[in-house]
């Protein structure tokens, strides 16, 4: 009888065209996952790979197999997730994908108290500006927004993505402020170049009464990382527009200052996502319920948000 975790590294590893691929989806190594794949070829007497330096290619027996595996391979593993949800003994690699600053601001200090709760939980966290593929990339959860909600996806909503254009004092000394989000013309940018596309977001702004209008700011300095933005506001190099959450604390300490304080762009949704299992592992649904009741406890979703008087409220916590 084969073994779990040789199946589950042929599946992976097909799937991905790569042992590399396989291990990070696993949490082993690309030799780890090598082995188990070769037992298995040893096992069965068959090849079920050609294997160069770039890539892997299944051979015919391969194929085969893998049509013959893969589904049973899920419900196997449900089952599993299952009896480890009835013992309500959450257990197991953690995967979780979640933005740099976000997540070592709010989601990070989240983790020694579920680890004190569930010690037999590992944590493997990747801190990327990204939208991952959850399934296919092996993740248990991400923490983000925008999100395209695929098909056997559930998504949680935390809180607002709330833009805001914020400058430090220094750079306003002896500037008027804008009056509205037409005005930023007049001032040095420092804007959001996306990674993959290369081109620059364009924001637009609305107050409480309805009003939209484009945020005109200059494209004088490009980043790709929200982090180096507040950054270089921080040194004094222009306005930003960027999300509370980011920029917070630099609010309360009076490092930044908010411009436009009635205007503000709405980027949807901070939400948690996973997948929609029949049977969700007893590790992911425990992680879902201590990072939901840590917002509510905190309440983070009233001070992330750039309503008006909202975030002001959540200053003296």
């Amino acid at each position: 009888m084969e073994t779990l975790t040789n199946l589950e590294s042929f599946v992976r590893s097909a799937e991905a065209a790569s042992f590399s691929a396989a291990a990070r989806r696993l949490g082993l190594t690309p030799a780890a996952i090598s082995r188990n794949v070769a037992t298995l070829e040893r096992n069965l007497g068959v090849r079920l790979f050609q294997r160069s330096t770039r890539k892997l290619t299944l051979t015919e027996a391969g194929e085969h197999f893998l049509q013959a595996v893969r589904g049973h391979l899920e419900g196997v593993q449900e089952a599993i997730a299952g009896v480890a949800t009835e013992q309500d003994e959450p257990a197991g690699l953690l995967r979780l994908s979640l933005s740099p600053s976000f997540g070592m601001e709010y989601i990070l200090p989240l983790l020694p108290a579920f680890l004190a709760r569930h010690p037999h939980v590992r944590a493997d966290w990747q801190f990327e500006n990204r939208q991952v593929d959850l399934i296919a990339e092996g993740f248990d959860a991400a923490i983000g927004g925008g999100f395209e909600l695929s098909s056997g996806m559930v998504a949680r909503a935390l809180a607002p993505a709330h833009v805001i254009a914020v400058a430090s004092p220094a750079y306003m000394k002896g500037r008027a402020p804008p009056a509205d989000p037409s005005e930023l013309a007049a001032f040095d940018g420092i804007v959001m170049r996306g990674s993959r596309t290369g081109r620059v977001r364009q924001w637009t702004m609305r107050d409480a009464a309805g009003s939209e209008l484009t945020a005109a700011l200059p494209e004088t300095i490009r980043f790709n990382d929200p982090l180096a933005m507040i950054r270089a506001a921080l040194l004094g190099l222009g306005v930003t527009l960027v999300a509370v959450p980011d920029v917070l604390s630099h609010l309360k300490s009076g490092a930044l200052v908010r411009l436009l304080p009635r205007w503000y762009a709405d980027a949807g949704m901070i939400s948690l996502y996973y997948a929609n299992r029949t049977l969700v592992p007893a590790k992911t649904r425990a992680f879902v319920d201590h990072v939901l009741k840590a917002f509510r406890r905190e309440r983070l979703a009233e001070r992330f948000s750039a309503v008006p008087g909202a975030w002001l409220s959540g200053q003296g916590r």
